[in-house]
């Protein structure tokens, strides 16, 4: 393992001081997204496991906002940019996975999964030494404005591919699908809160080990 660390330690060191610039770009996207599937599967955890704890009566309380009635590919449902539609089987009875407490949990999950992935991200992606304050501030903003995109994206398709699809693959579909929404637009925020260090001299490896 030790050679092969050195032998692509080496390599790497020939590119970057050859191509710097494609060499960050590769560092930069290479473990952003390493970091953001990281969280995208705690994200996954969270919205599986945590709408079952917070109980069928929170599944079966609606919150939602605006309202407004659709109908796709013969489901029908109701389209919001906040909350989510209360789920409910062939009998009529509350299924857990929907209501104010998808909500709670979706909201709950991505938000601590962004407490985790800014430091991430700063710290060794970015490699930003600018205000963390300031920082999360605008992450913060980033993050409200982001999650009201997806909350509407994911309100056009999840009624339908809840009427479809088995809790596992669903709840895997929303992890993915906003994850997948989200890591693009989030990197081109981050490459502008985590401004560069203009004095680098050099592209580190794209490694977690040392020799």
């Amino acid at each position: 393992m030790k050679k092969v660390l050195s032998w692509w330690s080496g390599r790497w060191g020939i590119f970057s001081a050859r191509h710097p610039e494609l060499a960050k770009w590769i560092y930069q996207i290479f473990h952003f997204i390493v970091f953001s599937m990281g969280v995208t599967v705690f994200q996954y955890l969270v919205f599986t496991f945590m709408p079952g704890m917070l109980g069928i009566k929170l599944a079966g309380t609606e919150f939602m906002w605006p309202r407004i009635p659709m109908k796709l590919f013969g489901v029908e449902f109701v389209w919001s940019i906040l909350g989510y539609n209360v789920l409910r089987d062939g009998a009529g009875c509350v299924m857990i996975g929907g209501g104010l407490g998808y909500f709670i949990s979706y909201e709950t999950g991505s938000l601590l999964a962004q407490c985790i992935n800014f430091p991430l991200q700063r710290n060794i992606t970015f490699k930003s030494h600018g205000n963390p304050v300031y920082q999360a501030l605008w992450y913060l903003a980033a993050w409200v404005v982001i999650s009201f995109i997806c909350n509407g994206f994911n309100n056009l398709w999840m009624p339908v591919a809840s009427a479809y699809v088995p809790p596992a693959a669903y709840n895997l579909l929303v992890a993915f699908v906003t994850g997948g929404v989200s890591m693009v637009i989030f990197f081109f925020v981050f490459k502008i809160i985590f401004p560069e260090e203009r004095s680098e001299k050099s592209i580190p490896a794209i490694t977690c080990c040392k020799d």
